[in-house]
């Protein structure tokens, strides 16, 4: 199963990653540690097809896919 790992300090909510996971693994939330934005939270890890679209769309590089 994929490993889908957000840099919720780099992460800055802007939700390119929901617009292109063809799988819907992302979801906004708000997370009380983090109260500057939303944050993208791989809520549907196990649906992850390693198509690395979230990886090379992420403005901010806080998104890594790894295959376990």
């Amino acid at each position: 199963m994929p490993k889908v790992k957000v840099d919720w300090d780099k992460c800055n909510g802007d939700a390119v990653c929901v617009d292109v996971c063809p799988v819907e693994v992302f979801e906004l939330q708000d997370l009380p540690e983090h109260s500057d934005s939303q944050k993208s939270v791989p809520v549907r890890e196990e649906d992850c097809i390693l198509c690395m679209a979230c990886t090379v769309q992420c403005p901010t590089e806080a998104i890594t896919v790894e295959e376990e």
